[in-house]
Order: structure tokens, then C-alpha cells, then sequence
């Protein structure tokens, strides 16, 4: 079977995934951005992100690293250190600074902030 190597990554052809696909989840997968990408791959941003989208679909997976650990269970990559698989299988657990994981901060935070705005703007009315 053939086999791409990008990084510290590697994938296997023929399963399920097209090879520029697979290129670029490997690239994902060593933590490049889409532009970076584009670079290593020498093709615009937009094609990258196209083969993204296509690589998630064909994942059924929402986000770039649950397309990456879908594809590591379905042994399509695999890398070449087994530390960093458990690094980036684990990274939404032990990575709760993230700005792309906004959607799950607490809103009570959001909530306090107004409070206290609101209560120095009434005590400057009273003064």
C-alpha cells in the first residue's frame, strides 16, 4: 500500500481519503495553518480549504481535530511519535485557553462584567 509522509505524519492511499486530501489532514495534523499549508503544498489558501472541507466531509467530522482523530482510528494516519498522537487525541482536554473554543466558556462571566459596569454607572448617576 502507498504511503504519503508530510512531518512527522503519515497516511495510507486508498482509504476513503484522495491523495491532495490526505496531504493536507496531514498537514493538519502537524499543527500548520491554512496558509501554511498552501505554502508546503504550493496551491492557494482557498484550495486548501477546499481540500479541508472535502476531508471533513468525507470524515463526518466538524472540526479540523476531530477530522484528524477519526482519521487516526480509522488508521488512514498515523504519526511517527506516539507522544504526540496522545498530545493532540488529548489537546481539547488539557487546552481550555483556546480562542477557537469560545463557544464553551461559562456565560456567568459575560454576566458579572455587565453587573458591574451597570452598579458603577448608577453609583456616577447618584454622585
Amino acid at each position: 500500500m502507498q504511503t504519503i509522509t508530510c512531518g512527522s505524519w503519515t497516511g495510507r492511499l486508498g482509504k476513503m481519503l484522495a491523495p491532495r486530501e490526505l496531504e493536507a489532514l496531514l498537514w493538519v495534523a502537524q499543527g500548520l495553518t491554512t496558509k501554511e499549508i498552501a505554502r508546503q503544498m504550493a496551491v492557494t489558501p482557498g484550495t486548501v480549504a477546499n481540500r479541508i472541507e472535502a476531508a471533513l466531509f468525507k470524515l463526518e467530522a466538524g472540526r479540523r481535530i476531530e477530522a484528524v482523530t477519526k482519521a487516526m482510528r480509522q488508521q488512514i494516519i498515523s504519526p511517527l511519535c506516539i507522544v504526540l498522537a496522545s498530545l493532540i487525541a488529548m489537546h481539547s482536554t488539557f487546552n481550555d485557553n483556546d480562542p477557537m473554543r469560545r463557544d464553551r466558556r461559562a456565560p456567568e462571566r459575560r454576566t458579572a462584567q455587565v453587573r458591574i459596569l451597570r452598579r458603577a454607572e448608577s453609583l456616577e448617576l447618584h454622585a
